[in-house]
């Protein structure tokens, strides 16, 4: 299985959002803002899963609804899942302007109002 599935365009996507920054946790590259507050972590055969994917915190509801919708790309990933994080597969067909709206929308539920806005003010 390769390792990297994925991995270089969530970290561009990641890198992307204000105040970012990137370390290894629990033994998977993750991103955090200002190196606090993880928003997104790179999950590769976690628990002998044979899968790679990542998890990300999402607004309330959707992780339900997403993986109701389309449970062969989308999971409720173990520790988080229950804070309405969501699991996402990176070894399927992937859309990765799908997936910069899913980093985004998980990077929003973590990051201070401020940096939101200055998220917010790049897109206008």
């Amino acid at each position: 299985m390769d390792i990297q599935i994925g991995l270089r365009e969530l970290r561009e996507i990641c890198l992307a959002m204000p105040a970012a920054t990137e370390r290894i946790s629990h033994g998977s590259p993750s991103w955090f803002v200002r190196d606090k507050k993880m928003f997104t972590t790179y999950a590769h055969n976690h628990h002998d899963s044979n899968r790679i994917g990542f998890w990300c915190p999402a607004p309330p509801g959707v992780q339900a609804e997403l993986v109701a919708e389309d449970p062969e790309r989308f999971y409720r990933p173990p520790y988080v899942g229950h804070r309405g994080w969501l699991g996402v597969y990176l070894d399927v067909d992937v859309d990765w302007a799908e997936i910069a709206e899913i980093v985004d929308e998980g990077y929003r539920v973590i990051a201070p109002k401020q940096l939101v806005a200055e998220l917010d003010a790049r897109s206008t």
